[in-house]
């Protein structure tokens, strides 16, 4: 196995490929198959509710709950093994681990059925912890591989190819979906295309775990660290205890997080149940026609959000960067508000365009506000550790909030009105902070 030193171009490549192997669940199952997978079986049955962990429950809040679920084992357990690949120096078998349970699980999905209802909720739930967990540890190699003035350029290369992979990958799922029969596949009555998403789980599985290799060939395991047993187990949890304890003395930044974690919980629950709300309030007309345009309305949002970063980026740099994010969070109350109003495809569709403006501007923008409130200090890691912690725990609690609304009122308009309560708040918190203090290098 070649030990490739740091920087080089090889080993640069190698890290940025993770995101083409691994982007294909975000894409393919959480935002776009897996949804109308998931509606299609309850539709096919005749059915709205399933009697699971005791309590009949709607199919909406139930994958809301697991998703919630599944978050909080994330936050629990990343800082952990986090610290423990650190202490031992090996982070490629934790990544490997991640990685290959997440995609077991995606090719788990294949036999997800409601008949078999526990089963197929634990591959769904594995799925999300092999993925999140496996993608943390990826983006921790960074620093151990690229030199400060090489980290944006290959971050950015890495977000390229894991669009244009999952774009690609997507694009071979829908033809199977919508022309079953060239590829062999056959049934009636719509089982065809229910078939061909199953044979798309598989290839999801197979697609992470095979180009996965490439990177794991050439990434380095990692340097062991010193220090006493209990770090083996409690490093990650220390750093971020740490980074909590100093937040005391930065009072802007501790402002800026809280208003974070506000808006953020929106964002990241609107952006997990989006093509689940779609699926099950949009009046579609025939099944293929859903298919097709949660599909479309996926792919939409992924171009705009991209664009959207662009323009943000040149706003911000003129007017600052917490007015653009109050008009941004402006802009998500207004869309939450509409959500309540959708109906048909075309609503879905201009929705989808503005989700996916404001989606990929709020996330460039919220990381790289929080970038410049930071300290002087060589230990950015803990910080941004600390960081992606809240955006998890944000998900628990807003995925738990919008499940638990959605089954009290049994509407999810409702539940993403409610979101939209967030953004108000977290509009308000954000206007008690100031535009963070630079110098230009």
């Amino acid at each position: 196995m070649p030990q490739l030193e740091k920087g080089s171009k090889k080993l640069l490549f190698a890290w940025a490929f993770y995101d083409w192997a691994n982007s294909v669940y975000s894409l393919v199952i959480t935002s776009a198959l897996f949804p109308i997978f998931y509606g299609a079986l309850f539709r096919m049955e005749g059915i709205e509710t399933i009697h699971v962990f005791g309590v009949d429950m709607e199919r909406g809040p139930l994958i809301s709950y697991v998703t919630s679920a599944a978050f909080l084992a994330i936050a629990l357990i990343t800082p952990i093994i986090a610290g423990m690949a650190d202490y031992l120096g090996n982070k490629k078998i934790f990544m490997k681990l991640f990685c290959y349970l997440g995609s077991l699980s995606c090719v788990a999905l294949y036999w997800f059925s409601l008949s078999q209802i526990y089963f197929s909720l634990a591959a769904y739930f594995l799925g999300l912890v092999g993925f999140w967990v496996s993608y943390a540890l990826n983006n921790s190699y960074l620093p151990d591989i690229a030199f400060k003035e090489q980290q944006n350029q290959i971050s950015a290369k890495g977000f390229s190819l894991g669009y244009v992979g999952s774009v690609l990958l997507l694009l071979i799922n829908l033809a199977m979906v919508m022309k079953p029969e060239v590829f062999g596949i056959t049934g009636s009555d719509g089982k065809a295309a229910i078939k061909a998403m199953r044979y798309s789980f598989i290839s999801v599985g197979l697609w992470w775990f095979v180009f996965s290799q490439y990177s794991f060939y050439y990434m380095p395991k990692g340097h062991p660290s010193s220090g006493s047993l209990n770090k083996l187990f409690f490093g990650g949890v220390s750093e971020l205890i740490s980074v909590a304890k100093q937040l005391k003395n930065q009072w802007m930044l501790s402002r800026y997080l809280r208003a974070y974690f506000v808006y953020n919980m929106a964002v990241q629950t609107i952006m997990l149940v989006a093509a689940f709300y779609g699926e099950q309030e949009i009046a579609w007309g025939s099944d293929q026609e859903r298919t097709t345009g949660l599909i479309v309305s996926m792919l939409l949002i992924q171009l705009v959000a991209i664009a959207g970063a662009l323009v943000t980026a040149k706003a911000a740099a003129k007017w600052g960067n917490i007015r653009i994010l109050v008009v941004i969070n402006s802009l998500w109350v207004l869309i939450c508000i509409d959500a309540f109003f959708l109906e048909t495809p075309a609503d879905f569709y201009l929705a989808a365009f503005f989700v996916g403006w404001v989606m990929g501007s709020v996330q460039a923008l919220s990381r790289a506000t929080y970038a410049k409130f930071l300290p002087e200090t060589e230990d950015t890691a803990s910080y941004f550790s600390f960081y992606d912690s809240a955006e998890k725990w944000g998900i628990v609690l807003g995925t738990l909030i919008y499940g638990a609304v959605a089954q009290y009122t049994g509407d999810m308009r409702i539940a993403i009105v409610v979101l939209g309560l967030f953004f108000v708040w977290g509009i308000a918190l954000l206007l008690r902070v100031k535009e963070p203090q630079f110098t230009p290098q």
